[in-house]
């Protein structure tokens, strides 16, 4: 046929033009549609796509001429930055995967971490040369080490910037499948972490947000060309909430806004959120939203009014800082997600003004379950208490770990799904209702108790700051509720309990209540129920202690 428009030509078009699921290909496709849009901005740092696309080809070719490929594990022991963004492109560039790593792990937690993934290569900030120089002799496959920022580096590394400079700026020239394996290490709140694998194109449909299926690389480029979001992560990278978050942005044409900061510095973040003229702030529960309400509260004189949404994932935002913050920003809603590494996004719910869902209902997604304790649907209404569950695109397990994937995926009427440890229950109405985890759950006198719902009362007094609930030994229960508590005025106020009980039955009402000064959670925003249980037996020996010396 004249101009070759055959069907065989037709084909080999329509070939050409579908657009792969792969999290690199999309990103390059960005690239091409919106070269000179800011796409990721840190401290003095501002990218445009085609700058940050040139950097990450360079450090692509830099790790390539050290022998990574397909398959391979990056490790990234780094604060946020541009470089972890900059690392997690390179390595799906290669086809290989990138190991977060917890920056607060000790010497043994780091060496176990860097065996169980195999990991090749190391990018880390030179401010844990110390705790990497440790172990990094004893990690013969951990050949290539590059070093961020100036100082003392372990020995056999070398400077990030300089194998920028060395490398050529084009983009590797590597075909990559819809299958391509990306990584994410997990510890949750108990046990060793866990490596999370996912396809990308699982990820992209359950992770990330797109459910539409595989799109041309027209209709990418068209909808990078529509973005305009200015994304504020308010979490650390070394997490998944702000790795997907970032992800999701990018692809979507729009623009990524990183703190330089180390820790949580609430004032600097809404100054942040101002001078960025930020649209979406990702949040990790009250550990971020309650601090970021009062930080807002205190300067009203910032602008603030481009926030549309408020994203919160990871962990609960209680209804008195949902609140709060609507109060702040008044042109936003808050977007609650629900969801693990494994399983991507079970289920969200939206707060608006005069629209604040019940703490923990969510609407589930379509292929989001709820089974019972033999694996079968819990029906609506039933009052049964189960465990969530999902099917469809999920994770494809955990690295070299088949008898933990075996338990955590079952095969269940030959479909394969997700079971998780979150217990929950399903309304008549549809929605679910989480519970909490099951390892965190209390057995008081044969009733099960669940930390979050009493703790989301406890934080619905107003002069409660924050609260952890867990349970200690009872002689005549099992286990009794405690309440750490942390308050505006200093001291438990009179009508806590009673405040309590009027939204929890009395069996859950805290028999103790114990004042501390702040409580421990996790880097993921997630709360830290070990050191809860060791800070209120401590506490309650020395209340004992101090009543008998009174005797």
């Amino acid at each position: 046929m004249p101009g070759g428009q055959g069907p065989a030509a037709g084909r080999e078009q329509t070939a050409k033009s579908r657009l792969q699921r792969n999290l690199a290909d999309i990103f390059e496709v960005v690239v091409d549609a919106v070269p000179d849009r800011e796409a990721l901005v840190c401290g003095g740092r501002r990218l445009t796509y085609a700058a940050l696309d040139e950097r990450v080809n360079r450090l692509a070719h830099h790790l390539a001429g050290a022998g990574i490929g397909p398959g391979d594990h990056v490790a990234a022991y780094l604060y946020n930055g541009t470089e972890f963004v900059e690392i997690m492109l390179a390595a799906f560039k290669l086809r290989a995967a990138v190991v977060n790593v917890n920056y607060r792990y000790v010497a043994a937690e780091l060496d176990y971490l860097l065996r169980d993934s195999d990991a090749k290569a190391i990018v880390y900030d030179t401010r844990f040369t110390p705790t990497l120089a440790e172990v990094a002799g004893g990690l013969p496959l951990l050949g290539t080490r590059l070093a961020v920022d100036d100082g003392a580096t372990v020995p056999g590394s070398s400077g990030y910037e300089a194998a920028l400079a060395a490398a050529p700026p084009v983009r590797p020239g590597i075909s990559r499948t819809d299958d391509d394996l990306y990584l994410l290490y997990t510890g949750g709140t108990t046990g060793l972490p866990k490596g999370v694998l996912w396809r990308h194109t699982d990820l992209l449909a359950a992770g990330l947000g797109d459910l539409e299926g595989a799109m041309t690389r027209q209709e990418q480029a068209e909808r990078a060309r529509a973005g305009r979001d200015r994304h504020l992560p308010a979490c650390p990278l070394m997490h998944g909430a702000a790795q997907w978050v970032t992800l999701a942005t990018l692809f979507g044409g729009g623009t990524v806004i990183l703190s330089p900061d180390t820790r949580l510095d609430a004032g600097r973040l809404a100054e942040l959120i101002a001078a960025e003229r930020a649209t979406i702030v990702t949040i990790i529960g009250d550990a971020v939203g309650r601090p970021l309400a009062d930080a807002l509260a205190a300067r009203p004189d910032l602008d603030v009014s481009s926030v549309r949404v408020v994203l919160n994932s990871g962990a609960t935002v209680s209804p008195p800082v949902k609140g709060d913050l609507m109060t702040r920003l008044p042109d936003a809603f808050v977007y609650d997600t629900f969801g693990s590494s494994e399983s991507g996004t079970f289920a969200k719910s939206t707060s608006g003004t005069g629209n604040t869902p019940a703490q923990g209902r969510f609407a589930p997604r379509e292929d989001a379950v709820v089974l019972d304790d033999e694996l079968r649907r819990v029906e609506p209404g039933s009052g049964v208490v189960g465990r969530l569950a999902r099917c469809g695109p999920v994770a494809l397990g955990y690295y070299n770990d088949p008898e933990k994937t075996a338990a955590t995926f079952p095969v269940i009427d030959g479909v394969r799904y997700i079971v998780t440890g979150d217990h929950a229950t399903v309304e008549a109405d549809g929605t679910v209702q989480v519970l909490g985890r099951g390892s965190a759950c209390i057995n008081t006198g044969g009733e099960k108790v669940y930390p979050e719902e009493v703790e989301g009362a406890l934080k619905s007094h107003p002069d409660v700051a924050d609260a952890m609930v867990v349970g200690l030994p009872d002689e005549r229960f099992g286990e009794r509720v405690v309440a750490l508590v942390v308050t505006r005025s200093g001291a438990i106020p009179g009508d806590l309990d009673e405040h309590v009980r009027r939204r929890v039955a009395g069996y859950k009402a805290p028999r103790q209540v114990l004042l501390v000064e702040t409580v421990e959670r996790f880097p993921s925003g997630k709360p830290d129920y070990a050191w809860a249980r060791a800070r209120a037996l401590d506490l309650d020996s020395r209340a004992r202690t101090s009543s008998h010396s009174s005797a």
